[in-house]
């Protein structure tokens, strides 16, 4: 296999954009236009995890601030929507997401999965749930409005909740939600498909389409 420098490719983009003439490829020129400056450098450390500063990355350390804040704050008898997806968080933050102040993956579960929940009126099902102060590390812009009082529901409905993220959530409202943080540029291009990859290897997740 030969492997090129970001100029080089970019080069070749750049003339089956513009220079082609007949040969001239519509999606090399969207290509182009998303992977030009520094996007594709930016791109490829992404995915191979590289960080020329060597520091431990960004979305990391966040995630590590706010389990150390969040480990021990659910009420007994509950669990909490961040602690349960955290394998999820995990995966993203494999796959390049930029997991942290600005993307919040477990607000995105958390809003789907209350409307599952009154929806099919769970309460009746599995006891009432019940808010309690979650925080935000310091270096997130919704510390200031900490604590959030946020659900967290019975014990009892963890199969249920397992079930819902791993039949619903995942094949149904992900991608479209990755997809959005794409388009408002906070998720590198391309990156959709290549954690559905990766969440695809997990055997127990139906096929996503």
């Amino acid at each position: 296999m030969y492997a090129y420098p970001d100029k080089v490719s970019l080069a070749i983009l750049e003339y089956y954009a513009f220079e082609a003439g007949t040969n001239f490829k519509e999606e090399a020129r969207k290509n182009f236009r998303m992977l030009a400056g520094s996007a594709l450098q930016d791109f490829i450390y992404t995915q191979t995890g590289y960080d020329p500063a060597q520091q431990i990355p960004a979305a990391w350390q966040l995630f590590h601030d706010r389990v150390s804040l969040v480990y021990d704050s659910v009420p007994a008898g509950h669990f909490s929507i961040f602690k349960e997806i955290a394998d999820l968080i995990v995966t993203l933050i494999r796959g390049g997401a930029p997991v942290g102040q600005s993307f919040i993956p477990d607000g995105s579960v958390g809003i789907q999965w209350g409307k599952h929940w009154t929806d099919d009126d769970l309460d009746g099902r599995f006891g009432t749930r019940i808010k309690y102060d979650h925080e935000y590390p310091p270096n997130f812009p919704r510390s200031a409005s900490n604590p959030q009082h946020v659900w967290c529901y019975p014990d009892a409905a963890l199969p249920e909740f397992r079930r819902w993220a791993r039949q619903h959530y995942i094949p149904n409202c992900l991608p479209g939600y990755l997809g959005g943080k794409e388009k408002q540029g906070l998720l590198p291009p391309s990156f959709t498909q290549l954690a559905i990859a990766a969440i695809q290897a997990r055997k127990d997740i139906p096929r996503i389409t």
